[in-house]
């Protein structure tokens, strides 16, 4: 069995299927990982591709990851995920801080560990 430790090297691609990895191995103890989703906007694009992508909706620093669950204090979970070499930009950064303020527990992870954490003290705010 792929461990999400040994999956997670280098890239923040990475990282996100760590993440998901750690997810399917962990579904019966949270079923509400199931509402996990990615949400495919970075990545390099040509022209072609970006221009329907934008014409789609796809909007520049909507974050990694939407939980579609709902907590006792949150509407939903939103997760930007990032490696410790990662930038925050200005539109990552207005994003979650709209999402926080509209009632979403919205933030940035710096490893797929940090949001492996962050959707258990999320899911199980009273064992933390």
């Amino acid at each position: 069995m792929i461990r999400p430790e040994d999956i997670a090297k280098t890239s923040e691609d990475s990282h996100c299927i760590a993440l998901m990895a750690w997810c399917a191995l962990n579904i019966k103890t949270y079923p509400q990982l199931k509402w996990l989703s990615h949400i495919p906007n970075g990545g390099a694009r040509d022209l072609r591709e970006g221009t329907k992508f934008k014409a789609m909706g796809v909007k520049r620093g909507f974050p990694d990851y939407f939980l579609a669950y709902p907590s006792k204090n949150y509407c939903g979970m939103f997760i930007e995920l990032k490696i410790q070499t990662g930038k925050i930009s200005k539109e990552q950064k207005d994003w979650i801080a709209h999402l926080s303020d509209v009632g979403y527990k919205a933030m940035i992870c710096w490893s797929w560990e940090e949001a492996r954490d962050e959707l258990v003290k999320y899911l199980c705010p009273i064992k933390m």
